[in-house]
């Protein structure tokens, strides 16, 4: 599984990029916003810092808009990915983009139905939203199984990108479903390392070491 982190917090992107745990990075108007910076900006510093694709996303909801914006997006760096929602201008735009070589990440999927119609416009990534999902009462995980059931049965090489990711727990049963990406916050990311055992262990180890008086260098 690949690990996307879910910021535009480019001083957590370069902390976590250093540790060699991060594949992409995914954005959106709201972390933007949160950042303080202007989108372009604050994007090409992003992909300065990570190789990975990095989702830049369009604002505007109708297809002729989502292009001009599309245009102005993919100059900002290489690595960048044009982010659209899951409508059918959304699909149309992912449509053109894709048959023109761009790299595309269709957003705010719920459903299976959708996540079949992103692939077939030819979506590079499809971001099933697990845990809005669950907000409503519906297990998230499911639809991550049936996207990865319908993406083999046909062999759609569109990438599930399991995002809204809340918990340790999920980035693990996605991960066991078989979602090809998992999108997360920072902290969440950091969270995977976490284990009572691991701490106690090295803790027992380091004071059994202390008493042997030696050092390594």
């Amino acid at each position: 599984m690949k690990f996307f982190v879910d910021t535009a917090d480019v001083k957590e992107i370069r902390e976590l990029n250093e540790l060699g745990l991060v594949d992409g990075v995914t954005t959106n108007p709201s972390l933007i916003l949160k950042s303080g910076g202007s989108i372009t900006e604050v994007t090409k510093e992003i992909c300065g810092i990570v190789d990975g694709p990095v989702s830049a996303e369009v604002v505007a909801t109708d297809y002729a808009q989502m292009m001009k914006e599309a245009d102005v997006l993919s100059k900002i760096a290489d690595n960048i990915c044009i982010k659209v929602p899951l409508t059918l201008d959304g699909l149309k735009a992912c449509k053109a983009l894709t048959s023109d070589g761009r790299a595309v990440n269709v957003t705010l999927c719920f459903s299976a139905n959708q996540a079949l119609l992103a692939a077939k416009a030819g979506a590079t990534f499809i971001s099933p939203f697990i845990g809005r999902v669950d907000d409503i009462g519906i297990d998230g995980m499911e639809l991550i199984g049936e996207i990865r059931t319908i993406y083999d049965n046909y062999d759609f090489k569109t990438e599930i990108l399991a995002a809204s990711i809340r918990t340790v727990n999920h980035v693990k049963q996605a991960a066991m479903i078989g979602a090809d990406v998992g999108t997360m916050p920072p902290a969440t990311l950091r969270a995977l390392v976490k284990h009572p055992l691991t701490d106690k262990g090295l803790e027992s180890f380091l004071a059994d070491w202390a008493k042997t008086g030696q050092t390594i260098a």
